[in-house]
């Protein structure tokens, strides 16, 4: 890298977000998008690299171009399959409680606790535990266990979700 190059990007260590977003307009002739600090050095040290050292040589060009041209890009939608005579297809949606953490209406939760496994299933509104109706997965757990539990935690579902 030229010594301009670098005294440039080390110049730009030290802007501001507002300064950063005032050079970016100078150099790429439009503003920028973020007021993110980290983003706009990056993408202003390679601007004014690549200026300075160049562009991509004629033979990196041609093979982009090769590449793009070769590529298979679909630019529609697939069509859906023609039906076959006889068979029957699929219309009917698939059952959803409208909470896209849950899983579908019919799935069985298990859970050991103290010995025991608590089995729920999941209902199109609710969940079923021994008979009865929660309308929660929290509820069923503070049912077991007597005390506020997160369900969701308490069965394992979710992202860390911890069990103990």
């Amino acid at each position: 890298m030229n010594e301009n190059v670098k005294i440039e990007v080390a110049a730009l260590r030290h802007m501001s977000s507002a300064q950063l977003r005032e050079k970016y307009r100078a150099v790429f002739g439009e503003a920028a998008r973020t007021n993110n600090k980290d983003w706009l050095f990056k993408r202003l040290a390679w601007r004014l690299q690549s200026l300075a050292e160049g562009t991509l040589s004629e033979r990196a060009r041609q093979r982009a171009a090769e590449l793009a041209r070769d590529a298979d890009i679909r630019t529609t939608m697939p069509r859906p399959p023609a039906a076959t005579p006889g068979a029957t297809q699929c219309t009917f949606p698939l059952p959803s409680n409208g909470d896209k953490g849950l899983p579908i209406p019919g799935t069985i939760l298990a859970r050991p606790y103290r010995g025991q496994v608590i089995q729920v299933t999941v209902l199109p509104k609710g969940f079923e535990w021994e008979g009865k109706v929660y309308r929660s997965l929290s509820a069923i757990a503070l049912a077991v266990t007597g005390s506020h539990w997160n369900g969701r935690a308490f069965f394992g579902l979710g992202n860390g979700a911890k069990q103990s």
